[in-house]
């Protein structure tokens, strides 16, 4: 019985080529994007999966409250925090310490620089670092060791086995012995490093780290299987008050599990993260699935009549409800397996792109048990969903009323059909209004005035003999003409960096819990970034001249009550300086919000980033070789490493880019699924109406009126979806924009120009078969009358 039914259904489908062409792509795509976005979806949720226990493994980020507002700091708890949550909270097993940190490695003649941390020996359990040589409990016997991974060890020796004791010198001047190599990390780790040290290495000669009021390290912990993470989170919040007497600095533990998908903290507590964009294009991935079954169930209620005469057939020769059920349900599957199969193909056409775009490593991995049941699941739920209605549908027809000739009345079905065509327009219509928002979100963030000049500036760490060179290389690179500044910072010019609070100064009211950022930088920093110094004067190129003075930003100035801030004075820490210049501000950290006040002192000493402001008359690859063999001339043994602040910045909107390429993408594809089936209904309906068509032409119509008869109805129903997307689309996107202090008004012209578009994309798909319908002959219209 089975196989006669696939027989059938197979027939049907031969026999209605265009029609079946239509579900199949249509269904096709449904299926791949959503295979797409699950695949995404996957990859977001298996983040850090290399911690066994992550409902036991915490990091303990720290809730500080500045000018009365709490924040959240991941990489800012201090350095005798880990060993007292472990001595003093019984609960905790395991605590250690991270500190990252890029060192340049040489073996022989071989040299990388390689990122990785400072560590405590508990780090070994807490991510399950797998030993490939040696083990947790030997790895840090000695001061001078380190663990390294399996593809540094590949790098660094010609033969990476067997490799415990041999030695690797560490910026050409400390040697340490490998007392450990271990599994390569996962891509999608969090907290990721190539190569650990003990942290005894960082620590040393630095007695600032055994301060409770340094914040300079991650802290991770353990907790044994049986502790309430509640009652261990009140404990973990007493510690620091307890220790410092300061209430507003609390330690709190954040899950393993959490580290990737829920980042994102307000007033001290989790409110989301990547989370929210899972939700989201799993919801899309959904969305875009049943836009591409309307298409089915639309085609094949609109063909109804062509299949009535079948199913009168069928009940009279005996065929129960049920069976033809089940026949129609079989064509509705086959179609659904033969759209999976045209799917896969696509997919292995498109995923490298798909990688490309989303920065990630994705694979189809049919081979992979969960995403070959994903695809069957996919496939059979289309299948089933998209032929359940026309089922039903065609099945109930009578069959003495089929069989006398009459027309089947409809009129259920061509409401359906109508709300449905009508609910893939409020979808598209939805998608193009997000996805121009989104755009113009990220441009209005992008094109900010952000007090510097990111154009043409290049950043390169500061390692080896740079700081010490400066002079010469600043010299060497300006006589070439191919740079105009050499300025230096202990900070990443776009990130938060070091600050601190409990600064005391001249004028203004009480603001010792401030938060303000401290930069140590050179005399030429202000020009070579492109801040502007807007009252006083800049540092003298003699750093001791300037021991006692600082720069500080436009906000600063202004917490120093009325009137000009130079001259005044600064108390930090019983340190006093002196103002003698004022910079405008400028925006680093939170690309959305408003930047914290900076105070700058005239240390190069304490940089550990280099930027070079190059002349944009020259070449970039012209420039670049310059300025690597003037590095290499001076800083000779270190890799020449850097990247333009512009594309640093454009990172920073990493997760916004991916949002709006996404809404991109899926727009037009479900455009492109709602055209197939506006183009599929026009065709029947023209079909249809095809002797009607004829009669008029004959009487007088114009083209012009026909295709305007035709394309009418289908039009209402464009304006009809319109009229529900707008106000869905205005709360959806206004939700969204909540979330950023810095956000673009919504204005009414994005309502109206997607209208147009979507009317527009409605017209050209219905006019080709109107067109058609319209120049037909009426000779043949009318030859059965």
């Amino acid at each position: 019985m089975l196989k006669n039914y696939i027989k059938i259904a197979f027939r049907n489908l031969w026999k209605k080529k265009g029609y079946s062409a239509l579900n199949i792509f249509g269904l096709a795509i449904g299926i791949t994007c959503a295979s797409l976005i699950l695949l995404w979806v996957e990859d977001e949720m298996s983040f850090d999966t290399i911690v066994t226990d992550q409902e036991l493994v915490y990091s303990v980020p720290t809730n500080q409250k500045y000018d009365g507002q709490v924040r959240t700091f991941f990489q800012a708890t201090p350095g005798p925090l880990a060993a007292a949550l472990k001595t003093e909270i019984p609960e905790i097993t395991k605590a250690a310490r991270l500190r990252n940190r890029d060192f340049l490695f040489t073996v022989n003649s071989s040299s990388i620089s390689s990122a990785g941390s400072y560590a405590d020996p508990d780090i070994f359990d807490l991510f399950d670092l797998k030993f490939i040589e040696g083990n947790a409990t030997d790895a840090f016997k000695m001061k001078e060791s380190i663990v390294i991974t399996k593809e540094v060890a590949q790098i660094l020796f010609e033969n990476p086995t067997n490799i415990l004791g041999k030695v690797i010198r560490i910026n050409q001047q400390d040697n340490f012995q490998i007392t450990g190599v271990v599994e390569n990390l996962p891509v999608n780790t969090t907290y990721s490093f190539n190569w650990l040290v003990p942290f005894e290495n960082f620590t040393y000669d630095k007695p600032w780290t055994q301060e409770y009021g340094s914040n300079f390290t991650e802290t991770f912990v353990k907790l044994s299987p049986d502790a309430d993470f509640n009652s261990v989170n009140e404990k973990v919040k007493h510690i620091l008050p307890a220790k410092t007497g300061d209430e507003d600095t609390k330690a709190i533990l954040h899950k393993a599990a959490d580290w990737h998908l829920r980042s994102d903290f307000k007033d001290g507590e989790v409110v989301g993260g990547r989370v929210e964009y899972v939700r989201l294009f799993s919801f899309i991935a959904l969305i875009i699935l049943v836009i591409a079954c309307i298409n089915f169930m639309n085609l094949a209620t609109a063909r109804s009549e062509k299949r009535a005469n079948e199913v009168g057939v069928r009940k009279t020769l005996g065929s129960d409800k049920q069976q033809l059920i089940f026949q129609f349900i079989t064509e509705a599957l086959m179609t659904a397996i033969f759209a999976a199969v045209l799917s896969v193909l696509v997919l292995i056409l498109i995923i490298p792109a798909f990688n490309a775009l989303i920065d990630k490593q994705l694979a189809l991995g049919l081979t992979i048990p969960s995403h070959l049941l994903s695809l069957l699941a996919i496939t059979l739920t289309c299948g089933i969903f998209a032929g359940l209605y026309p089922a039903f549908y065609l099945s109930s027809f009578k069959p003495i009323d089929v069989l006398k000739g009459n027309r089947i009345q409809s009129k259920g079905a061509g409401f359906i059909r109508k709300g449905l065509v009508i609910t893939q327009f409020v979808i598209s219509i939805v998608f193009i209004i997000s996805t121009l928002l989104v755009y113009q979100q990220v441009q209005h963030v992008k094109n900010r005035d952000l007090g510097l000049d990111k154009d043409n500036l290049i950043e390169i760490p500061a390692n080896g003999d740079l700081i010490k060179n400066r002079k010469a290389i600043a010299e060497g690179l300006k006589n070439t003409g191919m740079i105009t500044g050499l300025g230096l910072s202990n900070s990443n010019i776009l990130s938060a960096g070091n600050n601190g609070s409990g600064l005391r100064w001249q004028g203004g009211s009480s603001t010792e819990d401030i938060l303000v950022s401290y930069r140590y930088i050179n005399e030429e920093y202000f020009k070579t970034a492109g801040i502007e110094l807007i009252e006083g004067r800049g540092f003298s190129p003699v750093v001791v001249n300037d021991s006692s003075h600082v720069i500080i930003t436009e906000s600063f100035a202004q917490l120093m009550g009325t009137g000009s801030a130079l001259g005044k004075t600064i108390d930090r820490y019983g340190d006093m300086y002196t103002v003698i210049g004022v910079t405008n501000d400028y925006l680093y950290g939170d690309m959305y919000g408003t930047s914290d006040p900076v105070m700058f002192y005239n240390y190069p000493p304490e940089a550990q980033y280099m930027y070079l402001k190059t002349n944009p008359k020259y070449a970039t690859t012209e420039v670049l070789r310059s300025i690597e063999s003037t590095l290499k001339e001076y800083n000779p043994g270190y890799p020449f490493e850097y990247r333009f602040v512009d594309d640093a910045f454009d990172a920073r909107f990493k997760s916004e880019q991916l949002i709006g390429n996404l809404s991109r993408i899926f727009a037009l594809l479900a455009i492109l699924i709602s055209c197939l089936g506006l183009f599929g209904l026009s065709a029947y309906t023209a079909e249809q109406r095809r002797k009607e068509i004829g009669v008029r032409k004959v009487l007088g119509s114009t083209v012009a009126g026909i295709v305007g008869l035709l394309s009418r109805d289908f039009i209402v129903l464009v304006l009809v979806a319109l009229l529900i997307a707008v106000p869905l689309a205005w709360y959806l996107m206004y939700s969204w924009l909540q979330g950023f202090a810095y956000r673009i008004s919504i204005n009414m012209w994005v309502f109206v120009f997607a209208g147009f578009v979507a009317i527009g994309i409605a017209l050209l798909t219905v006019s080709f078969q109107a067109v058609k319908a319209a120049i037909a002959n009426p000779v043949k219209s009318l030859r059965t009358e």
